[in-house]
């Protein structure tokens, strides 16, 4: 039997492995054998906005001697190993969100030819793309050899994609450069890549000194400039998209860019454990966080659900086999491993060329 990882959710560097639950299945569920994750600092955001972004309300954990325990959302591939659900038939396939576990019982409902919807009734309510479960053999971004890219990638390339969607739905705010903090982090990356597609936009890339040489060789940035040299970025109308979520920096860019600045996005929070001085109020347009599942219903309904995955799917195509060049994948087996893969995440301590993929499961097939 597969350990559970929970984490406290006040306190996110208190971890704990735990039996998984196994009670007999209910009428109209279905158990889900989760054989793997991929885990990155989008995993930690996901912790770190837990209650703000309503993210530990799906796969709820019990509250014990004061301490709220919750499991950190992930994305990943199971198997149907238990069904008692018709039109769901026990090893089909499924890609989706899971908790860091071995399985996951789940209540299917609004079954199609694509997949079905988890419809327990603690997720009703919270966001719905979160709550869709993709059959792999009809899944138009699927291909059995790159599930580790899919894991990894896909989940931060649709936040991505929205990114550059959205800044391109507003002819970039009139402006022809784009700058991107935490350029290393790989939400960073696909989203420059897809930028920098674009006709007459730059894209300039803040980073770490450590990181410099990494970011300046993926050839989606034009520029990379380090945090300390921040005063080195070209003027001229721009705008900043904020993935490492620090304050002091989204300051200093202001405050350097002044009335060029045309638009202001926050999408993540990388450096989340960053404190920074108090600063003053800020010069410039107020930055404004994409929820990206809205972008998303915008477009479904001006594409329609199949024009919109066509197109995701299109950019997708193009960015998953550029990755081969730069991402290194490295797996980790058992609930002490990827507490560590966890633990490294959370404290910083990331490689940008690495991609990790984990299972809790040590025994194949168990």
């Amino acid at each position: 039997m597969a350990l559970d990882l929970e984490v406290d959710r006040h306190d996110l560097h208190r971890v704990r492995a735990v039996p998984e639950p196994n009670a007999p299945l209910g009428s109209g569920e279905a158990r889900l054998r989760i054989d793997a994750f991929g885990l990155t600092a989008n995993n930690i955001t996901y912790a770190v906005f837990g209650d703000a972004m309503s993210y530990w309300g799906f796969f709820p954990g019990p509250e014990e001697d004061g301490t709220h325990w919750g499991h950190v959302p992930v994305w990943g591939f199971a198997d149907v190993v238990e069904s008692s659900v018709a039109g769901l038939p026990e090893s089909r396939r499924v890609y989706g969100y899971f908790p860091m576990a071995g399985s996951l019982v789940v209540r299917p409902g609004r079954l199609d030819d694509t997949g079905f919807s988890d419809v327990v009734p603690h997720r009703d309510g919270l966001t719905s793309v979160y709550n869709r479960y993709s059959y792999v053999d009809t899944d138009p971004v699927y291909h059995p050899g790159r599930e580790a890219q899919q894991m990894l990638l896909w989940p931060l390339f649709v936040t991505s994609f929205v990114v550059d969607d959205f800044l391109g739905d507003h002819d970039l705010f009139g402006a022809s450069r784009v700058v991107v903090s935490s350029a290393s982090a790989k939400t960073s990356i696909a989203a420059a890549f897809l930028l920098s597609e674009r006709t007459g936009v730059d894209v300039v890339g803040l980073t770490s000194e450590g990181n410099l040489e990494f970011v300046d060789g993926l050839g989606c940035y034009h520029q990379a400039v380090t945090y300390d040299d921040l005063l080195s970025l070209p003027r001229g109308d721009a705008c900043y998209i904020d993935v490492a979520g620090r304050r002091d920096v989204t300051a200093a860019v202001h405050a350097h860019l002044g009335a060029d600045l045309r638009y202001s996005m926050i999408v993540g929070d990388t450096h989340w454990d960053h404190t920074a001085q108090p600063t003053v109020p800020l010069t410039g347009p107020s930055p404004v966080f994409l929820f990206a599942p809205d972008q998303i219903a915008k477009r479904r309904r001006e594409w329609g659900r199949t024009g919109f995955e066509q197109a995701v799917a299109g950019a997708w195509d193009r960015f998953s086999p550029w990755t081969d060049g730069w991402l290194t994948l490295r797996r980790s087996v058992g609930a002490p491993a990827v507490e560590s893969v966890y633990r490294a995440l959370l404290e910083g301590r990331v490689d940008p060329r690495a991609g990790d993929v984990c299972t809790m499961h040590t025994t194949p097939g168990a």
